[in-house]
């Protein structure tokens, strides 16, 4: 059970594995981040922000997990437009 509200239906093959991706992390905590976000999101960015996203998934959930949780800074080597509309999405999230 992937958790995913989301169809897969109407998305191209590269949008359909970073789906899958998002919420077959690792880390349970990231699979609900990465995937509520993407299940919302995914249709809508862009091609550069598919490319971001895709980068930000590479990194490991250990490193990760802080940043989006806020108690370790963003590095500005990876702080881009998608990073910052996940920690946006975060802050809205209720768990």
């Amino acid at each position: 059970m992937t958790g995913t509200t989301r169809s897969s239906e109407g998305l191209d093959v590269h949008r359909r594995k970073l789906l899958f991706r998002s919420w077959h992390r690792g880390m349970r905590e990231m699979d609900l981040i990465l995937g509520t976000f993407a299940d919302a999101e995914i249709g809508a960015l862009t091609a550069e922000e598919i490319d971001q996203y895709e980068r930000l998934l590479d990194i490991p959930d250990t490193e990760f997990l802080p940043m989006v949780t806020g108690e370790r800074p963003v590095p500005a080597d990876i702080d881009c437009a998608v990073l910052q509309k996940i920690l946006a999405f975060r802050h809205s999230m209720t768990f």
